[in-house]
């Protein structure tokens, strides 16, 4: 089994230091570990990319730990790899399963917030979708991302029928993502969620939320989403969870949830396990322990 991360833009032949921890416990709890060009793949020359990549004997399973890539990019990486008898353990369907919201919306519709989206960004376009929630308040994304750290500029909108505030939002979101914007817009409603803290730097509010990362179906790991907070030993109700994982289409992904304000618990979205961040305080060591140990028993 092999772990593949991306290079580092400065020397190409050492990890990208943001996943130094990571590489690090890859290689101490026994998984192989890979490095290639990110820059190169995004370029198109794919055989660059991958040339300190030897090839297996045999299909060996492969996890790769990066950057995130669009579903195009993962697919020419995802059969670059196949070349080399190194299988990912997701197919580039079920990577923009979980990458791009649209494509999971269905399989999570109840437990999530309404959501609505276009590729078309157009100011009309825009305004006949915000003004499917009425006068509620509702946040901007794209497919994969929004600006929360920028919450008062460029996510939030405390009135979706405020025509002026919609345009203003977008606009200013849209220039944050430039040529990052994934895909179109994404209208979320807004959920009142229990308060947590105020964010140190941007100062947008946090709230209770937790990443549960599964594999082949099963709960791996549950981190506290935000590195800042009293989150005291609360977790979500894993069996409830469980049975939604079940539906999606993904052998490896995350499932970020929030606890609402009258105590509920909610789905905020889904992830591609392989692109999805590890909060900083987490213990990688432990991590890739789980990993291991789950992955040995499936093979």
């Amino acid at each position: 089994m092999k772990i593949i991360f991306n290079d580092s833009v400065i020397d190409n032949k050492i990890v990208e230091p943001d996943y130094e921890a990571e590489f690090n416990s890859a290689k101490a709890n026994g998984f192989e570990t890979d490095i290639f060009s990110f820059e190169a793949l995004e370029d198109g020359h794919i055989n660059n990319a991958l040339k300190y990549i030897q090839p297996s004997k045999n299909i060996e399973l492969g996890i790769y730990r990066g950057w995130m890539m669009t579903p195009e990019i993962y697919n020419q990486f995802y059969i670059g790899l196949l070349k080399k008898n190194i299988k990912l353990i997701n197919n580039s369907t079920q990577y923009k399963h979980c990458h791009y919201l649209p494509e999971s919306y269905d399989k999570i519709i109840n437990e999530t917030p309404k959501s609505n989206w276009t590729k078309d960004i157009s100011e009309t376009s825009i305004l006949e979708l915000s003004h499917q929630f009425g006068n509620n308040p509702i946040i901007v994304k794209d497919y994969v991302k929004s600006e929360k750290h920028n919450w008062n500029d460029a996510c939030f909108i405390p009135n979706a029928s405020d025509a002026n505030k919609v345009k203003e939002i977008v606009s200013r979101f849209l220039e944050l993502r430039g040529d990052y914007l994934n895909e179109g817009i994404v209208f979320r409603e807004f959920i009142e969620l229990e308060f947590l803290t105020e964010h140190s730097k941007s100062k947008m509010p946090l709230t209770k939320e937790y990443r549960i990362v599964f594999l082949n179906k099963k709960v791996v790991q549950i981190f506290n989403y935000w590195d800042e907070g009293n989150y005291n030993s609360e977790k979500p109700n894993i069996d409830f969870f469980q049975n939604i994982a079940e539906k999606i289409e993904s052998n490896f992904f995350t499932m970020d949830v929030a606890k609402k304000k009258n105590g509920d618990w909610i789905i905020m979205e889904l992830g591609d396990g392989q692109v999805a961040g590890v909060p900083d305080n987490a213990n990688t060591n432990n991590y890739y322990n789980i990993l291991k140990k789950r992955l040995s028993k499936s093979c």
